[in-house]
């Protein structure tokens, strides 16, 4: 820890101003880049939570330190991060095509709660190098893992009258080294005949449309398409 930066640590009025002025400062950087790209949560709520957290902190140590009261110091600011997982939740959304955005404003919510615990706690130097950090995954790695690409998921809505011809499927699945995350079947019957439904959700390198291609050759297939 840096030595000339003790005089500030304890809870006078210079170090409870630096303390909150750090908060807001960490806060604004790290949520102004959120506002560029048009997250839920802009640089506002980072800077409330950032401060709440170092309010958090200064409370926990003015209690035990200044009042002399028994109490838990770290009872407060493990509240905090627990609740912080209700904010961060009010960020994910799911859309219509069944991704998940917003994770990554949530984490960075959580991280900016704690971020401000540590200020609020004079740790001073985790304070700047965390929110330099926070901001260094934010931006650079969010370049770097536009280049990491994903096996695609897809959705096959398959009728058949064979039992087997679903064997054949999930086998020509696996051929194509692609994997089945999750599968329902239902049984019907129109007109004296039976037939089955399946529901195939599949993720691999293959595209969708040359695996239906493919299951619409098989024997026993009636009808296969795309969700």
């Amino acid at each position: 820890m840096l030595q000339i930066l003790n005089p500030v640590r304890n809870l006078n009025g210079i170090g409870v101003f630096l303390r909150m002025f750090l908060a807001c400062l960490s806060g604004t950087l790290i949520g102004l880049e959120r506002s560029a790209k048009n997250r839920p949560a802009g640089f506002r709520t980072h800077i409330l939570v950032c401060i709440g957290g170092a309010m958090a902190s200064m409370i926990s140590l003015y209690v035990y330190l200044d009042l002399h009261l028994p109490a838990d110091i770290s009872r407060i600011g493990a509240s905090v991060v627990s609740g912080l997982g209700f904010i961060g939740a009010g960020t994910i959304i799911i859309t219509k095509k069944k991704t998940i955005k917003g994770l990554t404003t949530a984490a960075g919510l959580w991280a900016c709660g704690i971020l401000g615990l540590a200020i609020g706690a004079g740790y001073y130097e985790l304070g700047i190098l965390g929110t330099l950090m926070i901001l260094f995954v934010e931006t650079v790695l969010a370049h770097v893992g536009r280049y990491i690409q994903s096996s695609p998921e897809f959705i096959l809505e398959m009728n058949y009258n064979e039992k087997n011809s679903l064997d054949d499927v999930m086998r020509l699945i696996k051929d194509h080294h692609m994997s089945v995350i999750n599968l329902q079947i239902e049984s019907v019957e129109a007109e004296g005949e039976k037939s089955y439904d399946a529901v195939i959700h599949v993720r691999g390198k293959m595209k969708g449309k040359e695996l239906v291609s493919k299951i619409h050759q098989m024997n026993g297939i009636s009808s296969v398409e795309l969700r």
